[in-house]
């Protein structure tokens, strides 16, 4: 039964251009909705490693004092009917499987023509686990671990912050963000910005499309390369620093904030140079842009 409430002027809330669309979405593909919450806990894998694929969501991972594996999902699907999103929220599930020396875990959702679900994911993990993520619609974020990572996102944002141990991060359509990170960083990004704050180690990233800055505490022994087709690079370096400089830029200025020694400047876009002692090499390449050495 429809219960109506009246809005107190005499003309019924489902009579007007609410009902309208009410009618008007009536019997589409996707004219109902349902939510859901569960959660689930896992022992963490005896060699450290976690791997999670989600097709359609976002992810976040914390690390944490725990000794065990705390997955919370918020399980979203629209369909012809109420009764049909709810069919579709029972059907989604997480598939765990031991592989080896890790765990894996993918979310299974029902792919039907008139019928769409998504899976929204936090994770709550030990610290010291390997993480290993991929997402293919969803922004991907992680925080507080003491180990590797890789993260990789086709249609999402991915963010790490306050993770001690290398990492390798890649977009295809959106922006890249570490900041309170320690150890070997690649990062890549198709058409998207990429912003480092607060690093230590190396760093190796590049975006087609996009501006990249970076700002270092310390350089690591492999050093730093920022790359961009079409943007700016920022690179802000700790005042010590021991380091060789070679920057290029096609079509573009560059503009130096630094006292280099034994510089050698070019007019063609060219600039290298030592910082201090000189050591670990500091490579910058852009193509149509600015380059900002402070």
């Amino acid at each position: 039964m429809t219960v109506r409430r009246d809005c107190g002027d005499g003309v019924n809330e489902d009579s007007g251009f609410t009902g309208f669309l009410r009618s008007l979405l009536a019997g589409s593909p996707w004219s109902e909705s349902a939510e859901r919450k569960e959660e689930l806990l896992f022992a963490a894998p005896a060699r450290g490693v976690l791997r999670l694929h989600n097709a359609n969501g976002n992810t976040r991972v914390c690390g944490e004092d725990r000794s065990d594996i705390a997955l919370v999902m918020t399980k979203s699907a629209r369909a012809e009917s109420e009764a049909a999103a709810e069919q579709l929220l029972d059907e989604i599930q997480i598939v765990d499987e031991e592989n080896g020396d890790a765990l894996e875990l993918e979310v299974e959702i029902p792919r039907r023509w008139n019928r769409r679900g998504s899976v929204s994911i936090e994770l709550r993990l030990p610290r010291e686990l390997q993480v290993e993520l991929t997402a293919v619609n969803g922004r991907i974020e992680i925080e507080g671990l003491r180990n590797r990572v890789r993260a990789r996102s086709s249609n999402g944002s991915a963010c790490v912050a306050d993770v001690m141990g290398d990492i390798e991060i890649v977009t295809s359509n959106a922006k890249v963000c570490c900041s309170g990170t320690c150890g070997r960083l690649v990062a890549r990004s198709s058409n998207g910005k990429i912003e480092i704050a607060s690093h230590r180690g190396s760093v190796d990233a590049s975006t087609s499309n996009g501006l990249i800055k970076a700002a270092l505490d310390s350089v690591g022994k492999q050093g730093v390369q920022l790359a961009t087709s079409n943007g700016r690079i920022t690179l802000e370096l700790p005042d010590a620093i021991d380091a060789d400089i070679d920057i290029r830029i096609d079509n573009g200025i560059i503009r130096n904030d630094r006292k280099l020694q034994r510089t050698d400047r070019e007019t063609n876009g060219r600039l290298s140079g030592r910082l201090g002692n000189g050591g670990a090499l500091i490579k910058l390449r852009g193509s149509n842009g600015s380059i900002s050495l402070r």
